[in-house]
């Protein structure tokens, strides 16, 4: 892998990453759209360790309060029922389904899945869920002629049940295509949970999963031996940059704003890449990975 390439990988990490279009299908598709080797699980897993950086500093005040009420809810009875300390536990609970998933389909992950037909197949099948999962929050925002505006669901109301749906729909994300905060954003939407406070679980349930498999490749690599570290290292700090300004910008705008923007662009995305294979403009599978 070149320079320039990290360069360029890092950026589409960085800017696709809380995006609800997914980053790893970005990755894959930069790389054969531009000719490149598919830089592969393995960069896709070290590289988020920068954007989950960029999340564990930009809410570092909540991941602050979380981790300590938590840590003192093991000792001290009294602080058990403290909110901060509920949403440590269900961090961890919601972080179970990718853990195990994780583990048992990572051959699946870093051979068949990425496949351009399923990332294809996933860019429009999920976008047409994250519409759907929109207009129905957008209509209990609203409310309508003859409907009042529901009230939706903060983080307070989270339940370990919620968790957990939350944390499947985040597993669903280890096929390229889905999208991390796109499955997890909407399966909050469908569960009746605010705009923001499902995006707000969404990153923090990112974190140890993300952190998690990033360890598990860089002990692997190491020991293998087939990561270009410093090129790795350099898109991993241009993911940070980069993915910080995404976090505060995308925070600010998802509280008034409508996902269909994105939700057009997965579907034409998909469209073509679907269109491209068929007339064998790209080869469905991914060319040997940069090393």
């Amino acid at each position: 892998m070149s320079w320039f390439e990290s360069l360029i990988l890092g950026l589409v990490q960085g800017l696709t990453e809380f995006l609800p279009v997914s980053s790893s299908a970005h990755l894959r598709l930069t790389a054969a759209f531009s000719g490149w080797k598919d830089p592969g699980a393995a960069f896709t897993a070290i590289t988020q360790i920068g954007t989950e950086a960029a999340v564990l500093i930009y809410f570092r005040k909540d991941i602050g309060r979380i981790v300590s009420a938590w840590f003192r809810s093991l000792f001290d009875k009294a602080v058990r029922g403290d909110h901060d300390a509920k949403m440590g536990w269900l961090v961890i609970v919601g972080s179970i389904p990718i853990g195990l998933l994780g583990v048992t389909l990572k051959d699946q992950i870093e051979g068949p899945f990425r496949d351009l037909r399923i990332t294809a197949t996933m860019l429009i099948v999920v976008g047409i869920v994250i519409g759907v999962a929109d207009r129905m929050a957008a209509r209990d925002e609203k409310g309508g002629r003859h409907r009042a505006p529901k009230q939706r669901k903060t983080l307070e109301n989270l339940s370990v049940k919620d968790g957990l749906i939350y944390g499947f729909c985040q597993a669903c994300a280890l096929i390229p295509g889905v999208s991390r905060s796109g499955a997890t954003i909407s399966g909050g939407l469908f569960m009746g949970y605010r705009r923001e406070a499902a995006a707000r679980y969404s990153f923090l349930l990112a974190i140890p999963a993300v952190l998690a498999s990033g360890a598990f490749e860089v002990k692997d690599s190491v020991s293998e031996g087939h990561v270009a570290w410093g090129p790795t290292l350099f898109a991993t700090v241009i993911a940070f940059a980069s993915g910080y300004a995404v976090i505060a910008w995308f925070m600010k705008w998802i509280s008034n704003k409508s996902f269909m923007p994105f939700v057009w662009y997965r579907i034409a995305l998909g469209v073509v890449i679907i269109a491209l294979v068929s007339a064998d403009v790209l080869s469905p599978h991914a060319a040997e990975s940069a090393g």
